[in-house]
């Protein structure tokens, strides 16, 4: 059974320039909270704080073989570092986090909770790439898509504040990705096998033509790992307008900087359309929500996009999308779509799933 009396849960998220410590009681209230950078002394930062209960960290990969939430033994830390090929960038910082932590409290039991796990209901029309069959058999290539902890808790906070059943969340920060969600089930997602494509984001290019990048190796000699960096940290809103900062892009626009607004311009072209994508395989529209640093603080983008969806019946009150304090109701009074701004919860929903983890094998 769960942990049904847990009392304090540690959330443990680990990120590319930082460890985020998250203490959140049985009311998901936090209790401590520590940014660190990844040199930072753990045991420093929790000096003081009461024990938790159990551990929950946020693991980027699941792969094939964790549709949810599971205790950490020596099995799967090993089968976590298995996958570190299919996410060389983000498995790593979330298994010495794991490492880091465990040696910091070894008496205290620690559940991994993955982005991918959300995903694992897709069906295999929307996960399956039209490649050849050993591709696909002998590694593993199919979509997994990302950001299922945000996901998960948006869509469910969504369906609790509004009752609506097919969903599409918009998590839109530094990363960015897209989720159908009927009836509290992932459906479909903008990433795919890796947390590249889709969407245009702050450095990723987000989806490009796979004979864009056989072109350049072929005729430009780049190497994978030139064409991958390039992609990964030299490209989106960076590379269109010079800035990974959209609140420096949406100023630059509002002056009058061509550069800005064509990167504004491409960046709400590619959420709109991907966004109508979620719809169709969602069978329709009850709620979009925005969540994430962009999808919380950008009025201009939920504006921007709402203008264009509006043939879906989504219509936002500037008198209340201006604010856009989560976690409100953005929609005009009687909309047939309902829009939401929610702020990203992803340790409630790593607490969540740790507390549904039986704890005594």
């Amino acid at each position: 059974m769960g942990l049904a009396r847990t009392v304090t849960v540690l959330v443990v998220n680990a990120g590319s320039s930082s460890l985020k410590l998250r203490l959140l009681g049985d009311d998901d209230a936090v209790v401590e909270s520590a940014d660190l950078p990844p040199d930072g002394s753990i045991l420093e930062a929790m000096a003081g704080w009461p024990t938790p209960d159990v551990v929950g960290h946020r693991v980027v990969h699941g792969g094939t073989d964790f549709a949810g939430p599971v205790l950490v033994d020596a099995d799967v830390r090993k089968r976590l570092a298995q996958l570190v090929d299919l996410a060389p960038l983000h498995q790593p910082k979330s298994l010495a986090a794991l490492d880091a932590v465990s040696r910091a409290l070894p008496d205290v039991p620690a559940v991994a909770c993955f982005d991918t796990a959300f995903h694992t209901t897709i069906p295999p029309a929307a996960a399956t790439y039209a490649v050849p069959r050993e591709w696909r058999q002998r590694y593993g290539v199919r979509r997994y898509g990302f950001h299922g902890l945000s996901h998960a808790y948006c869509s469910r906070r969504a369906a609790d504040l509004t009752g609506a059943r097919r969903i599409v969340t918009c998590h839109l920060g530094a990363g960015a990705s897209l989720c159908a969600v009927v009836d509290g089930r992932s459906v479909d997602t903008t990433m795919g096998f890796t947390p590249l494509e889709g969407l245009v984001m702050a450095t990723r290019s987000g989806s490009v033509d796979p004979g864009l990048v056989l072109w350049l190796a072929e005729h430009e000699r780049l190497s994978p790992h030139e064409i991958a960096t390039a992609l990964e940290t030299r490209s989106g809103l960076l590379a269109l307008a010079g800035t990974a900062d959209m609140r420096q892009v949406e100023a630059r626009a509002a002056g009058g900087e061509a550069d800005a607004q064509a990167a504004l311009d491409v960046y709400i072209h590619r959420l709109v359309t991907n966004i109508g994508a979620m719809v169709a395989a969602a069978g329709g529209l009850d709620a979009l929500v925005f969540t994430g640093g962009v999808g919380e603080h950008s009025p201009t983008v939920r504006r921007r996009a709402a203008g264009r969806l509006s043939h879906l019946g989504v219509a936002v009150d500037p008198a209340a999308n201006d604010p856009g304090r989560p976690d409100t109701d953005v929609s005009v009074p009687g909309a047939r779509v309902r829009t939401l701004v929610i702020a990203a919860r992803e340790d409630v929903e790593v607490a969540h799933e740790a507390r549904t983890v039986d704890l005594t094998v």
